[in-house]
């Protein structure tokens, strides 16, 4: 499998909706590992790894992302996988 990692930077009403719980729900529901967070400057950033397929279902998830959030931009870099992460979780 060609595993990939995605870097992506969410920008809009992304925090204070729950982004971090349902980004983190569905990363694991698509078989990613890596984790999510917010930034003191109001965007949320993921890094994910797996397979090219999953990774663009994740890419879907973060341009709508949760009910209350108001996605207004996704910048996304995509870079060789590190395989160092286990799982997929918030960070704080």
């Amino acid at each position: 499998m060609d595993e990939q990692q995605l870097h992506a930077l969410v920008t809009g009403r992304v925090q204070g909706v729950s982004f971090r719980y349902y980004t983190t729900r569905a990363a694991r529901q698509f078989d990613l590992t890596g984790w999510v967070r917010n930034l003191p400057d109001g965007r949320v950033e993921v890094l994910a790894e797996g397979s090219r397929s999953a990774l663009d279902r994740l890419v879907t998830f973060l341009h709508q992302g949760p009910p209350a959030a108001n996605v207004t931009a996704v910048e996304i870099e995509w870079h060789p996988s590190s395989g160092e992460f286990s799982g997929f979780r918030t960070r704080y």
